[in-house]
Parts: C-alpha cells; structure tokens; sequence
C-alpha cells in the first residue's frame, strides 16, 4: 500500500506514538503474566516452529502456522490506518502502528482470557488450545508488526496475493486460516468441524 505522499506529523508526535506502542507490548506481557499465563510452554522448551496445530504445544512457542493470522492482522491494521489517517497518502507511521499495535495486544489479552479460550475449544477444531504462553504472545505481537510494514512498503497487490497466499498454505497444511478462525467463533458449523478434524 505505497504512496509517496506522506502525511504532515510532527516528529514529536510521531516519537511518543512509538514509544507508547512499545509500552503497549509492555504492558501485554505484564497482563498476561498476571493473568497466569506461562512464560514458555509448560514444557520446558522454546522451539523457533511448531508444527503441529492442535496439542499441547501450539500457541506456546515462537511461531506455528496460526503466525501466518497474525501477519494478516498487521494488513489488516494498516489498511485501517489508511482509511482513518488519509485514504490517498500513506498514513503517519507513529498513530498507524500504535493503533495497531495497540488492537493487537487488546485483543491478545482478550483472547488469553478464560472464557475465549473455553470458546475456542467448544466451538473450533483447536480442542487442546490451553491459551497463549507469554513468549507466543509476544512473537504474536511482533508477526502483525511484521505484516504491517509489509502493507506499508509493498504495493497493494503485493499485500492482497500474500495474504490469499498465506490463508490458503494454513488452509491446506492445517484445514485452518483466519478466516475459518473468526467463522467457527462466531458461527460454529458441525460440517466444517467434521471436515478439519480429518487433518
């Protein structure tokens, strides 16, 4: 999503967007600690990758497939960005990426909480899903940030074909993306729960 006009902020105000979305990422760490979640999975170990979408490992060590959503969310947010700070220029770096990062880790600590956890694992095919280690959560944080300077250098299109490309790689590999994340919380579908189950 390039543009080379770009938006008149002060250099002042742009530094204490980023120095608060840095305290944001603080402050998830702090919540999520105090909530009880662990710090790395229980089990002992950090692993770069996990693989396998549905035990006791997933969503407890740097990155899985479920990574792949948290990029998209980093289009996701820029888009918005684009939308409320200036459609035709890019938008100010600093109130982008702290409004992103700040929906991101509101919504990492939303979903650790009890009640979401026991949603996902009613509703979805992720039945083993225990929450979020600390260590993911963060990695969590940093992917959507990762997406979002990736919306923001490479063209439009660019950013549209990694995201197909990304939703259809977890959904061959894993019978899992986002968009069938955000479907099965919302409106669970017994057929679509049969059909992951087969993974």
């Amino acid at each position: 999503m390039r543009s080379d006009v770009g938006a008149a902020v002060s250099p002042g105000a742009e530094r204490a967007c980023l120095v608060f979305s840095v305290l944001c990422v603080a402050v998830l760490a702090c919540g999520l600690a105090a909530m009880g979640r662990p710090l790395i999975c229980p089990c002992g170990t950090i692993e770069l990758w996990h693989a396998n979408a549905n035990d006791a490992g997933t969503s407890q060590h740097i990155a899985d497939w479920y990574s792949l959503s948290h990029v998209i969310h980093g289009f996701l947010f820029y888009a918005a960005g684009w939308l409320l700070f200036g459609r035709r220029r890019r938008p100010p770096l600093g109130r982008a990426l702290l409004l992103a990062v700040a929906v991101e880790c509101a919504w990492e600590l939303i979903e650790n909480s009890p009640a979401v956890i026991e949603r996902y694992r009613t509703t979805t095919v992720s039945d083993a899903y225990a929450g979020d280690s600390v260590l993911n959560s963060l990695a969590d944080a940093g992917f959507m940030v990762a997406g979002f300077f990736f919306a923001r250098l490479a063209p439009v299109w660019a950013t549209i074909v990694a995201a197909v490309a990304m939703e259809l790689a977890a959904l061959y590999v894993i019978r899992d993306n986002l968009t069938l994340n955000v479907l099965m919380f919302l409106y669970p579908s017994d057929a679509i729960t049969a059909w992951q189950s087969a993974r």
